[in-house]
């Protein structure tokens, strides 16, 4: 545990570099071009190269030692943000900021890049869970990992929002580089007790999406958990493409910073009551109830143009999501043999990142070219414009309603699936492998 604990503080500073950076560039994009469609562009985009690489990580690390998964991670991270650091110092200062310009589309890249490799840091950090934790501990040491993030994003959203409302690009980049510098010096220092993978005889693939599809078709039910979290983020590519947005058409991008920021502090409630309570014998019908309340919660968040109603529905949404996500992490180690964790987690990870940017990349040109329109001078408020609200804020509130109805639906058609109770058996009947 001391070991996993120090692996864990080093992927918060790893974490809040990536994210921070990320946050910065979405809150920098939308204050210089006040274009939806160029925010979700940006964040589907992640999503895309995240569900991309996500095999590519997990094959990685099944087939190397875990801390080296994360070594190169880290390696990989400060290379695209000191690269992103230098481009935005020699860039031509009107070409950069300019929405169709080569400079803006390589600094974006580069950030990104760099983000998404952090996943190859978590999709690691996942099967240290079951590395370095007793049996039957791991879903409190998951209620950690949840804690963990969610500090991580109060320090994103405290320092994205300051720094670019108060500094600027240039002085997020810098930051990033220097801290991620003296992060991989920290995580050189850590040793991890882990004999070398064993092998096995047989030509493993960089992408071995046969060996993942075969792990998972072992276990009943365990496609169709996967295809449910896919579904989640599906809807979920509402919040990646619009909630800045939304959030920045009520208040200055410093108070939405640090407004999310507080609320932010939702995911480390829910992951510490994790790490303290455990999720009990049905982790998957805890996950499920708090699906239920979150896009309950979703429906009717936005129902006002109010900052008090939105910060009261997300925080409740942020509270429940460490709990969600510790869930399917307790089910997946425990059905899952530890030398095929990193397959399987990668693959998870891909399928599940994928549906996002398909709602990402659509939402934001439907949102600008018809809904925002349809509330604003169109048969939209014309109808429901009178109790509901008009303008562009009101667009996006109608998007986050009819998302959050249709979240529900598609949680009570789970409750009552075929998968859903053959995946419960299974995590309820099988013992976790431990490594050698």
């Amino acid at each position: 545990m001391v070991v996993f604990r120090r692996l864990l503080a080093n992927a918060l500073v790893g974490g809040v570099m990536s994210s921070f950076l990320w946050f910065a560039l979405t809150f920098w994009t939308y204050l210089e071009t006040r274009s939806v469609v160029a925010t979700s562009i940006i964040g589907g985009s992640y999503a895309i190269a995240a569900a991309g690489f996500g095999l590519v990580f997990g094959s990685f690390v099944d087939r190397h030692r875990k801390h080296t998964s994360m070594v190169v991670a880290s390696v990989a991270a400060l290379a695209c943000f000191a690269a992103a650091t230098a481009l935005y110092a020699v860039a031509p200062a009107d070409e950069v900021h300019r929405l169709g310009a080569p400079w803006f589309w390589a600094l974006v890249l580069l950030v990104m890049l760099g983000s998404v490799v952090g996943n190859l840091r978590s999709i690691a950090l996942s099967t240290c869970v079951t590395l370095l934790v007793a049996d039957g501990e791991r879903d409190k040491a998951n209620g950690l990992v949840g804690a963990t993030m969610g500090i991580s994003f109060t320090l994103t959203s405290v320092f994205s929002g300051l720094v670019i409302g108060q500094l600027g690009m240039g002085w997020a980049l810098a930051l990033s580089t220097v801290v991620s510098a003296l992060a991989l010096v920290h995580l050189l220092t850590i040793e991890v007790p882990e004999a070398p993978p064993e092998a096995t005889g047989e030509h493993v693939p960089a992408i071995d999406v046969r060996g993942a599809v075969e792990a998972i078709r072992r276990v009943p039910g365990l496609f169709g958990l996967i295809g449910f979290a896919a579904c989640n983020n599906l809807l979920g590519g509402v919040f990646m493409s619009l909630m800045d947005a939304y959030g920045l058409e009520i208040v200055s991008v410093e108070t939405w910073g640090v407004l999310f920021a507080v609320l932010s502090l939702g995911f480390v409630v829910g992951g510490l009551v994790v790490a303290r309570r455990g999720l009990g014998s049905r982790p998957l019908r805890v996950a499920l109830l708090c699906n239920l309340a979150n896009w309950a919660v979703c429906s009717v968040f936005t129902v006002r143009t109010s900052i008090v109603l939105l910060s009261i529905g997300m925080f409740v949404w942020l509270v429940l999501m460490p709990v969600i996500e510790a869930a399917e992490q307790t089910v997946l180690q425990t059905v899952v043999p530890f030398d095929q964790q990193g397959r399987v987690f990668g693959f998870a990870q891909a399928i599940e990142n994928a549906a996002s940017p398909i709602t990402a990349l659509a939402i934001g040109p439907i949102a600008q070219l018809w809904v925002i329109p349809f509330m604003t001078d169109g048969a939209g408020a014309d109808s429901i414009g009178s109790w509901f609200g008009t303008g562009t804020a009101r667009g996006i509130a109608l998007i986050f309603t009819v998302a959050g109805l249709l979240g529900i639906v598609l949680t009570g058609l789970a409750s009552a699936s075929r998968w859903y109770r053959s995946i419960s058996h299974a995590a309820s009947a099988s013992h976790q492998v431990q490594p050698a």
